[in-house]
């Protein structure tokens, strides 16, 4: 398929949570962990997350050392990758962060479906793209995405996001930091929420590596996937 490399970066509990029951973000990782994910943000052309981590943590997704963001202007870049949101119905508040922090294009891709007056309200403030009929088609998504010189995409969740682009095929990594904590709870998001897979759909894996960070650990993966 034409579509960008892929991969999603996560930090999760030691159960494998992204937040709470009541979907507030926990502080999962250090400083060391956070630079990490800073210099991935500087180096990928593009940020994806999901509409619901927009509605539950409000993120920015700018490149937050200045160092790193002068870097991109230095090679010819924009100060931050390009911001996506995958917004089925069209719910970004036109006051998100994303909208208000940092330099940069913005996309907000949306089902055909979405209603025509928020999506003229979006196109004031960001690219529109429409695919889909109901929600966001992701493998005609990622080829756009690809047409429009994006050559690398960060996927940062969450859950219902995670799922849709691991189940579509889509991901080519997936870098996940373990914390020290157990959240817990069964309506507590995990990392690939959704329908899940049977036994015989089961997404292969194979480890590139397994790295101690602070109180944590940094788990790399290639997505091999179906397993025979």
């Amino acid at each position: 398929m034409d579509k960008p490399f892929i991969f999603i970066n996560s930090a999760m509990s030691a159960d494998g949570k992204l937040s709470t029951k009541e979907r507030k973000q926990v502080r999962i990782s250090g400083k060391q962990d956070f630079e990490r994910v800073d210099e991935l943000r500087a180096q990928a052309d593009a940020i994806m997350v999901g509409i619901g981590t927009v509605l539950a943590d409000d993120p920015s997704l700018t490149v937050k050392s200045p160092e790193r963001r002068a870097t991109r202007k230095a090679e010819g870049r924009e100060e931050n990758p390009v911001r996506i949101v995958v917004d089925s119905s069209a719910r970004t508040p036109l006051d998100a962060d994303i909208f208000k922090k940092g330099e940069g294009k913005r996309i907000i891709a949306v089902s055909k479906s979405a209603p025509s007056e928020k999506v003229g309200d979006l196109e004031k403030k960001a690219r529109v793209i429409k695919t889909g009929e109901e929600r966001v088609d992701l493998p005609e998504l990622a080829r756009e995405l690809k047409k429009i010189g994006i050559g690398t995409l960060m996927v940062e969740g969450g859950a219902t996001l995670n799922w849709g682009m691991l189940s579509a095929g889509l991901v080519d990594e997936i870098y996940t930091f373990a914390g020290n904590v157990i959240i817990g709870g069964k309506a507590a998001p995990t990392f690939a929420d959704g329908e899940g897979f049977t036994e015989a759909e089961l997404l292969k894996l194979e480890l590139l590596s397994a790295e101690p960070i602070e109180e944590g650990i940094l788990l790399k993966w290639k997505v091999k996937g179906k397993r025979n």
